[in-house]
């Protein structure tokens, strides 16, 4: 199968792990992803936040990097894109105040194209209204936000229809992994099994 194009929606203050890690992840096996921001163009950065859960009521926040951007969100056009990517971090909560970041992700909703959230990312899927009927989780917080955009909780790691959703990067393994999936992506190792004498 050839590579798909993805588009990744960050901003100053999401996930460091969950931008960088489905960015690297999804190139590794062979699809093109494309990262964007509003009011800003390829080649510039977003800063991230590294978020890290200790036992306190919430998680620990701290300073991650700054993350290049691929191309001007100006530049895109949702259409051109297989499927998309919301991470959270605190940047959901304000990107979703973007007109142009909630038409294109409506878009991919329209289009029952492929879509990976997780964290505080659907936010922005509840302020663009896309959630009605879906079976979905996220960052425990943002539970009664997504409930009120009409979707159904659940505590894991799930894919509805062309949704799939997790709760924060520990999650990462199984969220890609089902992406991977929604995706079509096959990966095949090579080499003879080890067996058990």
């Amino acid at each position: 199968m050839t590579g798909q194009r993805i588009l990744l929606i960050v901003g100053d203050f999401g996930e460091d792990y969950e931008i960088m890690v489905p960015y690297q992840a999804l190139q590794a096996v062979g699809h093109e992803v494309h990262a964007v921001c509003p009011d800003r163009e390829g080649g510039e950065t977003v800063k991230t936040a590294i978020h890290d859960f200790r036992g306190d009521q919430t998680y620990l926040e701290t300073r991650g990097h700054d993350f290049e951007l691929t191309h001007g969100f100006d530049e895109i056009d949702p259409s051109d894109y297989d499927a998309l990517v919301v991470p959270g971090g605190r940047a959901p909560e304000y990107l979703r105040g973007y007109d142009e970041v909630l038409d294109a992700v409506r878009h991919f909703f329209e289009a029952d194209k492929p879509v990976a959230s997780i964290c505080h990312g659907p936010q922005i899927l509840a302020a663009a209204g896309v959630l009605d009927g879906y079976e979905m989780t996220a960052y425990p917080a943002v539970k009664p936000e997504v409930e009120a955009a009409g979707c159904s909780w659940v505590d894991g790691v799930t894919t509805d229809g062309n949704l799939v959703t997790g709760q924060a990067w520990p999650d990462h393994p199984e969220w890609i992994a089902q992406f991977l999936d929604l995706l079509g992506t096959e990966i095949e190792h090579e080499g003879a099994a080890a067996t058990a004498d």
